[in-house]
């Protein structure tokens, strides 16, 4: 999420009075969470275990709970909540917009565009060229939408991210303000749920199919020409490269990469990374010449035991 205008580490303290480490003139110039930082962002940190790559990412300002050397080029804000003041600053500069019309305010969408009756289309959305929408497709604010986009009925694009913080009093869910971003030709199947980034965006590649009740989770990044059948479950921060084909009920775990052209087999569930141009199969997801072997082996197993 960028900023409309930059600001200094000393209004953001200010705005979160809080304590600062740095140059006063430092510039903060965007907010996002640490998976999809960049240059000029502000990440928050409230943990120890994750110091280390706070500091270290390309976030230039680290809102954190523990007084730390500053490093090099950067700026602290120094909190006792670091994740109630970061949500204090998106919901400050990203407040939730109320949408009472079926269609939001300063919303484009092209002239081509087919969109069935009992459609609701938030604030901030672009739809393209030749876009087919269904009855009881529901678009939520900033979603883009580029041309020759089919989506399903009852799909709901652009829904917050399940992101929480366990507190005393339950969870807490983190501030939703960034989007997703359909790409050409993408086909979106019924009832598809796809959530915004927390902060950034979630992506479904040019040419990618998904077939009916498929959820994507927050910031997750699907390449082109995927294919993901019903069912499928991807967690949030992924990354699917390009042709990658996932078959009916796979779960996928957040934070982990599915190499290009990969092919994972219906009801799998994948734990860790997976490398490109490979077959699998099972829970956790390992290649498919090897589940083979282990199926053959386990096959074997009463008759080995009986003789025993």
């Amino acid at each position: 999420m960028k900023l409309e205008e930059p600001k200094t580490i000393k209004e953001i303290a200010e705005f979160l009075n809080c304590e600062y480490s740095g140059d006063p003139a430092h510039l903060i110039t965007g907010i996002n969470e640490i998976h999809r930082v960049e240059e000029g962002d502000i990440v928050f940190v409230d943990h120890p275990k994750y110091y280390d790559k706070a500091l270290k990412s390309n976030a230039t300002t680290i809102l954190i709970d523990k007084e730390v050397e500053c490093p090099k080029g950067k700026g602290l804000l120094i909190s006792e909540h670091p994740f109630d003041d970061f949500n204090k600053l998106t919901k400050h500069f990203k407040p939730v917009r109320i949408t009472i019309n079926a269609i939001g305010e300063n919303t484009q969408i092209a002239g081509s565009a087919q969109i069935y009756p009992n459609v609701t289309i938030g604030n901030d959305v672009v739809i393209g060229e030749n876009v087919l929408i269904y009855p009881g497709v529901v678009i939520m604010d900033r979603t883009i939408i580029d041309d020759n986009v089919i989506i399903g009925a009852n799909s709901v694009i652009g829904f917050n991210a399940f992101y929480y913080k366990k507190k005393p009093t339950g969870y807490d869910r983190l501030h939703t303000c960034g989007n997703v971003h359909l790409k050409m030709n993408v086909e979106i199947g019924a009832m598809c749920t796809i959530d915004a980034g927390v902060t950034a965006t979630t992506i479904i590649g040019e040419g990618s199919k998904l077939d009916n009740q498929v959820q994507v989770g927050h910031d997750t990044i699907i390449g082109k020409n995927c294919l993901l059948a019903a069912n499928v479950g991807i967690a949030g921060c992924t990354e699917l490269q390009d042709n990658v084909t996932m078959w009916g009920q796979v779960g996928c775990a957040s934070d982990v990469v599915i190499g290009e052209n990969a092919v994972v087999l219906a009801q799998s569930g994948i734990s860790k990374s997976l490398a490109p141009n490979k077959t699998y199969f099972g829970s956790p997801a390992k290649d498919i010449r090897l589940m083979y072997r282990e199926m053959a082996a386990l096959r074997k197993l009463p008759e080995i035991l009986e003789n025993m």
